[in-house]
């Protein structure tokens, strides 16, 4: 796999029978640094990478949207102090049941009014 970034450097992942070798550019003249891990160090870098990734789009402003409850999807985040993203809606006439998922992995189910405005911070 390839991942082309701004300014010609970029990232390729190779996997064998030895594990995973990620080799990294900074730039298309620069050397390139290789990092070899096992799968399970592999896991760990993944699981990092989407962690600061999360991060950063949490530390960005964001354009800040409203939508009724009844237009809701998975993976919208709520727009508050804590991070709450959909892991399910149900309609249900004119209710509509948000299972929520913070970021600590608890989750809970609101009832909504259909037409109930939520702010989101993300849309999924």
């Amino acid at each position: 796999m390839e991942l082309d970034l701004a300014d010609g450097a970029g990232v390729t992942l190779t996997a064998g029978a030895a594990g995973v070798r990620l080799t990294a550019r900074t730039s298309p003249q620069a050397p390139e640094t290789v990092l070899h891990c096992s799968p399970a160090q592999a896991r760990e870098l993944a699981a990092a990478l989407v962690r600061a990734a999360g991060a950063a789009q949490r530390a960005q402003p964001a354009e800040r949207i409203t939508v009724e409850a009844r237009e809701l999807r998975r993976g919208d985040v709520r727009d508050s102090d804590r991070s709450m993203t959909v892991e399910r809606v149900r309609a249900l006439g004119d209710t509509v049941q948000v299972t929520w998922k913070s970021d600590a992995g608890r989750s809970w189910t609101q009832d909504y009014a259909a037409g109930t405005g939520i702010g989101l911070r993300h849309r999924g």
